[in-house]
């Protein structure tokens, strides 16, 4: 069933997917710029639980308000503690994957009693990293590359930082980037894409609140993909695991490795909602 939730700036649209007295924590799914449609599969194997997904603010069905043109982590947080109360159900647990992993980090430092176990999967936290100057530096090209050049370009310097294995050189961002078949060489010139124009700076530049996390009373347990060893997202979840003072917990497949290719990424749903139970029932 879906709802809608004024917040300040936006109007959030999710969806509830109703389970019975389960006696088990609502589990709320959240990415980010990915909206609901991206955990279809994954929430399709928890029927013995109450699934919650959402659209995050200006993406999907989640229409801004406001006339901002970016969205931050805090902002994201403070609209998961608001969905979160508007539910009723809370302590509930988190799974979230890539900017929703950072976002959901964001609302356990500021918001620790709403959520009994988040799972971060690969939060793309590039603050976090021994080689954080170069990482920066090479998002920043990607979204000049975006205002410069459109879409197409962004993607491809954007698939080239996120497909590298190992520290990004401090040149990657002067080199040429990949050729990528069908993609247009112009957007909608809006400038107001959700990964490109509305989160992508903000999430990889995000500095989370390390001591808060340590502290606080929520099971954070960072999750990374079996495939995706030495590329940013992963090394960025095994950075924050580090900081943590904890040991990240391997997840079958790759970064997408929730879905099941409806989108694109063609992943493990089946073994990846396996291991995900695991975590949240240990």
């Amino acid at each position: 069933m879906s709802h809608t939730l004024e917040v300040p700036g936006a109007v959030l649209h999710y969806d509830v997917r109703a389970a019975e007295a389960s006696g088990r924590p609502v589990l709320l799914m959240i990415g980010c710029p990915m909206d609901a449609t991206g955990f279809t599969a994954l929430a399709g194997l928890f029927q013995d639980r109450t699934v919650v997904t959402y659209d995050p603010r200006g993406i999907g069905r989640s229409e801004r308000t406001d006339d901002a043109r970016e969205s931050t982590p805090d902002q994201h947080a403070d609209d998961l503690h608001r969905l979160i109360e508007a539910l009723g159900a809370g302590p509930v647990d988190v799974f979230g994957s890539s900017g929703g992993a950072v976002n959901g980090l964001a609302l356990v430092a500021r918001h620790p009693e709403q959520v009994r176990t988040l799972v971060a999967h690969e939060p793309p936290a590039a603050q976090a990293l021994p080689d954080r100057e170069n990482a920066l530096a090479a998002v920043l090209d990607i979204r000049r590359a975006y205002e410069r050049d459109g879409f197409g370009a962004a993607m491809a310097k954007f698939v080239a930082v996120t497909g590298l294995r190992g520290e990004i050189p401090a040149d990657f961002a002067d080199r040429p980037a990949p050729s990528i078949p069908g993609m247009p060489e112009h957007d909608d010139g809006t400038g107001n894409d959700p990964l490109f124009g509305q989160n992508l700076i903000a999430v990889t530049h995000y500095e989370h609140d390390f001591g808060a996390l340590r502290a606080a009373s929520t099971r954070v347990v960072i999750a990374v993909g079996a495939e995706s060893e030495g590329e940013m997202a992963r090394r960025s979840g095994e950075a924050v695991a580090e900081r943590l003072g904890t040991k990240p917990v391997v997840f079958p497949s790759h970064h997408g490795g929730f879905m099941d290719g409806a989108f694109g990424m063609a992943g493990e749903p089946e073994a990846f909602a396996v291991s995900l139970r695991q975590v949240l029932d240990d």
